[in-house]
């Protein structure tokens, strides 16, 4: 049985090849049932060797950014500290998430980007990766004009020009960047802090030393991965490559906005520029920010990512090797027919996957009364708990909930939508239903 590709695309994340376009729909009942529960920010964060005592240089640099931020931050940012979360140096060259706070503020930021912004932004997401959102924010009416005479479409993408309604992006299909970005907070801080001092810097980019195992067991193989989603890279060694992982052009005019005009629960500027990378990189360099699409190079679609893009992003950003298990068997007509494992085995998987402490991005889909598909989200799931009722119960982020705290979701009511999810290679059994 064949698998029809499946684009998750904006909260609805219209599945393209049975719907032509993106549109809002009414939330399926698992959404309708989930009880709504706040987390603490770093409640559920482990990190190993916790380090909360700063050296004479880390004073000084703490000193630095309390003087760049109001009360409130100051606030998160000791939290941070106390938690280990700041002193963490879980990121690809070890340095700390104090030393890439402190770069943001002591280097210069690309045009337009204001480095106080940056700085709360960044110690706002880290202290609570919750808060990212995937909402795009508006382009204010005396930008308008500027932005269609002067910034030119990604000629990649499908777009044939930029016009005010093709700017004007009311539901966003960057759920999977999103999904990414968060996850990229919530398990290595020091590295979404070395992320948001490298996009927002004059160099536009950031560099990341990753192993060619994540991607696939052969060296040869995982060039040629390289080679396809076009990423610029150089060998380092036998085993490694520095691959430069930037965002499209136009993200910058996006997060240029947001810098100084940022709306309550629109995206911040390090949120444009974060998921703007993540959707270039998993669409082939092909992505447009200013009018959210992208070349069907893989996709059947110009929004969003698919199953095997969304794979290789999580697996470049993480230098994990991340393998798709698909859990849905769906044929061309975009029916749902049946399941390739038991919701057992499922369960499994992603329990085994939370269990060394790597949380799981799915996603979902769900169907009308004859099994259709009529949409499908990205979240990721964070933990697994009982509840009150002895009922087991998914707690998740969802970037597309306007709600800056986790939520919660019956597993009888999420695990039969589950389409797919990003195991790390460790927890995947011989057995399972890998995407090929």
């Amino acid at each position: 049985m064949s698998v029809v590709p499946i684009s998750v695309n904006q909260n609805t994340r219209i599945a393209p090849s049975y719907v032509t376009a993106p549109q809002k729909a009414v939330i399926p009942d698992v959404s309708q049932r989930r009880m709504q529960t706040s987390f603490g920010a770093t409640s559920n964060v482990s990190y190993a060797n916790v380090r909360t005592q700063m050296t004479q240089d880390e004073v000084v640099k703490y000193s630095e950014l309390v003087k760049n931020l109001d009360a409130k931050e100051r606030t998160k940012l000791n939290t941070l500290l106390k938690t280990g979360v700041l002193l963490n140096n879980n990121s690809n060259d070890k340095s700390t998430t104090l030393d890439n706070l402190y770069k943001i503020i002591s280097e210069e930021r690309a045009d337009g980007i204001t480095s106080k912004v940056v700085l709360r932004d960044t110690v706002n997401i880290l202290e609570n990766p919750a808060v990212i959102t995937q909402t795009f924010g508006d382009i204010p009416k005396i930008f308008v004009e500027q932005i269609l005479q002067n910034a030119k479409p990604n000629e990649k993408a499908e777009t044939d020009k930029i016009t005010k309604d093709t700017i004007n992006v009311k539901y966003s299909s960057a759920c999977v960047s999103a999904s990414i970005e968060y996850n990229l907070a919530k398990q290595t801080p020091a590295e979404f802090a070395r992320f948001a001092a490298g996009l927002t810097s004059p160099k536009l980019a950031v560099e990341k030393v990753i192993d060619l195992s994540c991607l696939t067991d052969n060296k040869l193989d995982s060039l040629s991965l390289l080679d396809t989603f076009k990423v610029p890279y150089e060998l380092v060694g036998q085993d490694k490559a520095k691959v430069i992982l930037a965002p499209d052009k136009n993200a910058y005019v996006r997060a240029q906005i947001q810098d100084k005009y940022k709306d309550y629960w629109e995206r911040s500027s390090v949120d444009a520029l974060m998921q703007s990378t993540f959707m270039n990189v998993g669409s082939q360099q092909t992505y447009d920010a200013l009018t959210d699409t992208r070349a069907k190079t893989m996709s059947p679609s110009d929004k969003g990512l698919i199953e095997y893009e969304k794979t290789f992003t999580e697996s470049i950003v993480q230098n994990k090797n991340k393998t798709s298990i698909t859990f849905q068997n769906i044929d061309d007509n975009g029916k749902l027919t049946g399941y390739t494992q038991s919701f057992d085995k499922t369960m499994k998987n992603i329990a085994d996957s939370l269990a060394i402490g790597e949380n799981v991005i799915v996603g979902y889909v769900y169907v009308d009364n004859n099994k259709k598909i009529v949409g499908g989200h990205e979240i990721t799931i964070v933990g697994i708990k009982t509840d009150n009722k002895g009922e087991k119960v998914f707690i998740c982020n969802d970037t597309d909930d306007d709600k800056p705290h986790l939520i919660e979701y019956k597993v009888k009511d999420l695990l039969p939508l589950i389409h797919h999810a990003g195991l790390p290679q460790e927890v995947v059994p011989a057995d399972a239903p890998v995407q090929a």
